[in-house]
């Protein structure tokens, strides 16, 4: 029966799908395989009782022998225990396996979803990314090996079991077979009813997912706008879609189970009509009926159960598709073959003809074309939205432009897409309004600049960060611990340790995306500082919001809604007539 429905299995998942599996499962493919083997004697040992009935019902209870009673009780005690030692090593086996296969699929999910570039994040939640990246592996590792423990375990039995059937009547044995492969025929249209269904579950287990990173994340915008009722009106509305999901799911599958029920049920109904003639017209003896009734139970009991196992099959088995979905897509912005190798900024960068928009028609960068030459410290000012923090973005390749009407940008003289992914951003640091810091301790995240940077060089950039006076203050100094996203620091302090960090990367060109415009007067001056000292000898973009911070920067471009309107030095600015930044420095002064 278990190789109709494996034969069903093999027919909705892509030998394909077997051959990525197999990639994963070969590292650990010996206990793999005992973990299958063990599975043959777990379930051909079911056959041991009803085989035992037979002797036992002739001979004792017909012939009022004690014969049988000598061996058969010691018999059935130790095959007993011998299945329960192969279940037991059966399962240890595969869970080990499971998780280990698991755990290699997550790693390269992990390293997927580090490479995945800016836009993919842009719309994609953390609860999907949880639910995808790292759920669904669960699902389909551990449920595709915990469910293929049960179905050769089954598998083996049914063959046992249904020779203990031909054994003793080949007649009711017939019956038995054709009403087996009856009962499972619902099984075929289980994954066509659950398909649709789960793809909305995951999404929907992801909204969950992302409800409690929000809270996380937000406990205290949530606390200073009493936002609980707002929340939980949010949180039950996912709910009550998950549970909606949930029931129609039921209503889809729950009938499956009952109905092979009632089917199984017939059989036996049948076989006990039909084995009584059998026995009155002395064609099978009573111990035979009675060893094949048992077989025929043990056969059949788990059919009435089958479904559900059945269901999370079918859902490991899609969750493996788009686990492998993941896994075979690829980043849109990567590094050509034969890329070339970035080694420093020898001449200028060059935006030619640039255009960009995020969503398609709805430019947000218009023909913009602009030349910054090495050492030179350019600042982009203007609207906000209008595209200055867009402009710095896509000189790492966060965005890609368009290969048609996108335009281009050259590092001397050569296009950013022509040069090594890796190269390109080891030559330049970045330092955002809201630096994000890892889970360590501040000598760990400044590291990230520099994994191999000496203590001296370490020193040297906290001193150029301004944040030697800070340290100095601590009980464990660098080694102090500043918790998830730095929390337990002020947003001043973490600035200056992204700015140690990007001291250490120690990169030709630097990008400063309004790095300074969260912060008070007094922490505003001190990073002030130590952007200075990290702007010296380097070609900076500076994007601005408080002008007076970019007075003397060597140009200063005005960007509004996509366009450079204006450009040149502060002074020149301001002898404009009417110009912008004139008018923009003026109203901040007031």
């Amino acid at each position: 029966m278990f190789a109709y429905l494996k034969n069903k299995i093999c027919s909705t998942y892509t030998v394909a799908n077997y051959r990525r599996m197999m990639k994963y499962v070969k590292p650990y493919w010996f206990r793999a395989i005992v973990a299958v083997l063990i599975t043959i004697p777990v379930g051909a040992m079911d056959a041991v009782i009803a085989w035992a009935l037979k002797p036992y019902m002739d001979v004792v209870l017909v012939e009022k022998s004690m014969q049988a009673t000598t061996y058969i009780p010691f018999l059935i005690i130790l095959f007993a225990v011998l299945q329960s030692g192969f279940n037991y090593t059966a399962t240890y086996l595969n869970t080990w396996v499971g998780r280990k296969i698991a755990n290699d699929v997550k790693i390269d999910l992990f390293d997927k979803l580090m490479h995945m570039d800016a836009a993919f994040f842009d719309k994609t939640n953390s609860g999907d990314v949880l639910m995808r990246f790292n759920n669904d592996v669960d699902l389909a590792c551990n449920g595709l090996l915990s469910n293929l423990k049960l179905f050769t375990t089954r598998l083996f039995s049914s063959i046992s079991l249904v020779f203990v059937l031909f054994y003793n009547s080949w007649q009711l044995a017939i019956i038995a077979v054709v009403v087996l492969f009856g009962a499972l025929y619902p099984l075929t249209t289980v994954r066509r009813r659950i398909k649709g269904i789960m793809d909305k579950t995951i999404f929907s287990g992801g909204a969950v997912m992302k409800h409690f990173n929000e809270t996380y994340s937000g406990n205290r915008i949530i606390a200073s706008y009493n936002l609980y009722d707002y929340q939980n009106k949010r949180f039950y509305d996912t709910l009550r879609t998950v549970f909606h999901l949930g029931i129609k799911m039921i209503q889809r599958t729950g009938m499956m189970s009952p109905l092979m029920h009632f089917i199984v049920s017939l059989g036996i109904a049948s076989v006990i009509w039909y084995g009584s003639y059998l026995i009155v017209h002395h064609t099978i003896t009573a111990g035979s009926f009675v060893s094949f009734i048992a077989a025929l139970i043990m056969l059949y009991n788990p059919i009435k159960s089958i479904g559900n196992n059945y269901n999370n099959v079918q859902m490991a088995l899609m969750a493996m598709e788009r686990v492998f979905g993941l896994l075979d897509s690829k980043p849109s912005i990567e590094s050509k073959k034969n890329a070339f190798k970035m080694n420093g900024l020898k001449k200028n960068i060059v935006y030619q003809n640039v255009n960009f928009a995020y969503e398609k028609d709805h430019p947000v960068l218009k023909n913009v074309n602009l030349k910054i030459k090495k050492g030179e410290t350019v600042a982009f000012v203007g609207n906000s939205g209008g595209g200055k923090s867009t402009i710095a973005s896509i000189l790492p390749r966060f965005y890609d432009l368009e290969p048609k009407n996108g335009g281009k940008i050259l590092i001397d003289g050569v296009d950013i897409k022509d040069i090594e992914l890796n190269s390109l951003r080891d030559n330049i640091s970045v330092v955002f309004q809201d630096n994000f810091l890892f889970d360590g301790s501040i000598k760990e995240n400044i590291l990230l600049g520099n994994e191999n940077a000496t203590d001296e060089q370490v020193q040297r950039a906290v001193k150029m960060a301004c944040l030697d006076e800070f340290v100095s203050t601590l009980d464990k100094g660098l080694d102090t611990q500043i918790g998830e996203r730095g929390v337990l620091l002020s947003g001043g302090q973490k600035q200056r340790i992204a700015i140690a960090r990007a001291f250490l990367k120690n990169a030709p060109i630097v990008i400063l995306d309004e790095a300074t415009s969260a912060l008070d007067n007094k922490s505003e001056a001190v990073v002030q500082q130590a952007i200075d000292n990290l702007m010296q000898d380097r070609t900076v973009l500076v994007i601005a919001h408080r002008l007076s911070t970019v007075r003397n920067a060597d140009q200063i471009v005005v960007v509004n809604y996509g366009e450079i309107v204006e450009s040149g030095t502060h002074e020149e600015l301001l002898k404009k007539e009417n110009g912008i930044y004139a008018a923009l420095y003026k109203a901040q002064l007031k």
